[in-house]
């Protein structure tokens, strides 16, 4: 029997030029009167965590502060991260940066309140995937990035290092209690930062809105078992349309000037309106196979990020497999697909159904050039020799291939990753 109700779930939020100023009400307002600031060291260079950290103790409130968040963070470094949150024991999280940053700051909130072996929670199959026993402790989340929208989502990634891929923990308690989006706080990322990130936007609503829909699932066997992830719906559909018309005016303009007060905006308000969606919608192929494609890196270094290590960036891994990926899906929502082409700036007149995927990926492949992403898995360090271990990292996503519009099979996934080594 198929599932006739979804339902709607978000992070309060509040939006502003200047919004951080009433972080030490925020808090306050919350109750808490032990706080840990958790942050990752190129935010902590700017100095807002210090600015942040000094309005909370103006409230009198006890602040401790973990600055050593790892960028795309491993199963190692949050444990690290764990371990730090359980000895300072506080009664509230702020986290301040990315979706690492976030990210991290869930994980630490969830096993700093019901501690357990790391694969307790982790998504099968990798994990045991138990769901959280309960309530956990308030995290108010001030991301630095237009991207992520991790302060809205009931998840956490994390990179699984001897397995070589990407997972993650998906829960409704993980969602954060306040988002504070302050576009002045994004002025300082620099463009490859701001292009992946916004990719990353991008990617989620263009996901969200050709997901399998929530009346083509299965009815779970209660209320409570119904997924975070539920498939496109007619309210998350508005929202996706939204993000993807601002992210196509305002993410060049933000890459070109990072001091652009307007497309700074606009770009948070999309990941905002991104969030709302895909947060309740889903994501499907191309963030499974951006976690193996960020999994396995060897050698690769993008420009702007820290190089103590290779790394793809979240947004970039799953940029680089879109256009295979929706010229696959379009199969199955070819009306959606070529909508999704108009919004992009695309003259569909005249485009037939059967031309639908080939028009999106276009689409995409421009946009990617635009803002400067690399052509491709082999512009990043892979190989046609790499397909059988990105292909087997992507199938283990069951929950993200599970929100495909089009069924997904190795040879498929085969296929797509051997489109996306050079994409132009």
């Amino acid at each position: 029997m198929k599932d006739t109700v979804f339902t709607m779930r978000s992070t309060p939020y509040k939006f502003g030029v200047g919004a951080t100023e009433e972080i030490g009400d925020d808090v306050a307002s919350l109750g808490l009167k032990r706080v840990l600031v958790v942050t990752d060291a190129g935010v902590n260079a700017t100095g807002l965590p210090a600015r942040v950290t000094a309005l909370i103790r103006g409230k009198w409130i006890e602040v401790g502060v973990f600055q050593d968040v790892s960028v795309e963070p491993t199963d190692s470094s949050v444990q690290t991260a764990i371990e730090f949150a359980s000895s300072f024991a506080p009664d509230g999280y702020v986290a301040i940066g990315g979706g690492s940053v976030m990210d991290t700051a869930k994980i630490m909130n969830l096993y700093g309140t019901y501690p357990a072996p790391f694969l307790t929670y982790v998504n099968a199959p990798i994990g045991e995937a138990r769901p959280v026993p309960g309530p956990l402790k308030p995290i108010v989340c001030l991301p630095t990035t237009a991207g992520t929208s991790s302060e809205n989502t009931a998840i956490a990634v994390v990179d699984m290092t001897e397995l070589r891929v990407k997972t993650g923990i998906s829960h409704h308690h993980l969602r954060a209690t306040l988002g504070i989006l302050d576009p002045l706080n994004s002025l300082t990322v620099p463009p490859m930062v701001t292009a992946c990130s916004g990719a990353d936007v991008l990617t989620h609503a263009i996901e969200s809105y050709t997901a399998l829909a929530f009346n083509e699932r299965e009815k779970p066997a209660s209320a409570a078992e119904r997924p975070p992830y539920q498939g496109a719906n007619p309210i998350s559909d508005i929202w996706c349309e939204k993000a993807i018309k601002l992210v196509r005016e305002f993410l060049p303009m933000a890459v070109k000037d990072g001091k652009d007060i307007e497309a700074r905006t606009q770009m948070m308000l999309a990941t905002i309106y991104a969030g709302m969606g895909f947060a309740n919608a889903g994501v499907h192929l191309p963030h499974a196979m951006g976690y193996p494609i960020a999994g396995n890196v060897r050698g690769f270094h993008p420009p702007d990020y820290p190089q103590k290590k290779p790394l793809v960036p979240h947004g970039m891994s799953t940029a680089l497999g879109a256009p295979a990926s929706f010229r696959f899906t379009a199969n199955a929502r070819p009306e959606r697909h070529r909508q999704i082409a108009e919004w992009m700036g695309v003259n569909t007149r005249g485009s037939g159904a059967d031309l639908a995927g080939q028009v999106l990926r276009e689409a995409f492949i421009g946009f990617m050039q635009n803002i400067g992403l690399p052509n491709g898995l082999r512009a990043v360090g892979y190989t046609s020799n790499d397909i059988p271990a990105l292909t087997e990292g992507t199938l283990k996503q069951k929950r993200l291939l599970g929100l495909s519009p089009e069924p997904v099979t190795q040879k498929a996934v085969e296929k797509m990753i051997e489109e996306s080594l050079v994409v132009w």
